[in-house]
C-alpha cells in the first residue's frame, strides 16, 4: 500500500456506476508499453464525496479485520460487477478522458485479481459527464 502523491490522467474505457447512492468511475491505466490495463483506477465522481468514502464502504461491507488488500479486492469487484453485469451502471465510454487527483491510495495485489495487479483510488473526474450523471442517487442501503 502506498500514498498517491502524484496525479494521473488518461484516456480509454471508463465505467460510471453508483453504489450506496454515490457515483464512481472505473478506468484502467497501463504501466508499460504492453497496454494491458494492469492498474484499476477508481474514485468518486459525486460532488462533495472524497475518495476515503470508498474505503469506508469497503470496511463497512467487509470483515472488520480485513487488511487493505482485501478491501481493495472488494472495491475492484464492485467496479468489475458494474462493468460486466451492467448493474448500477450510469454510463460506459470506450474512449473518454479521465483524471485522478493526487493524494489518493494505491494498493498492489499479491497476485493478479480481476485482471488487475494494482488498485489506485482517489478523487476522480471524467470528461463530459453531466451534473445529473454524477448526482447522489437514492439508496435503500447505506455503507
Amino acid at each position: 500500500m502506498s500514498s498517491n502523491d502524484e496525479g494521473l490522467s488518461g484516456r480509454g474505457r471508463v465505467i460510471v456506476f453508483h453504489m450506496f447512492g454515490t457515483v464512481f468511475g472505473y478506468a484502467t491505466h497501463h504501466l508499460d508499453e504492453r497496454r494491458i490495463g494492469d492498474v484499476a483506477v477508481i474514485g468518486p465522481l459525486t460532488p462533495g464525496v472524497e475518495w476515503p468514502r470508498l474505503w469506508q464502504m469497503a470496511r463497512t461491507c467487509g470483515k472488520l479485520a480485513a487488511k487493505d488488500t482485501e478491501l481493495a479486492q472488494w472495491i475492484l469487484i464492485q467496479a468489475t460487477r458494474a462493468f460486466v453485469c451492467g448493474s448500477d451502471r450510469i454510463a460506459k465510454f470506450n474512449d473518454q478522458g479521465w483524471k485522478l487527483e493526487p493524494c489518493g491510495k494505491r494498493v498492489s495485489f499479491e497476485t493478479t485479481y480481476a485482471h488487475r495487479d494494482h488498485l489506485w483510488t482517489g478523487n476522480l473526474t471524467v470528461d463530459g459527464l453531466t451534473p445529473d450523471q454524477v448526482a447522489e442517487r437514492p439508496s435503500l442501503y447505506s455503507a
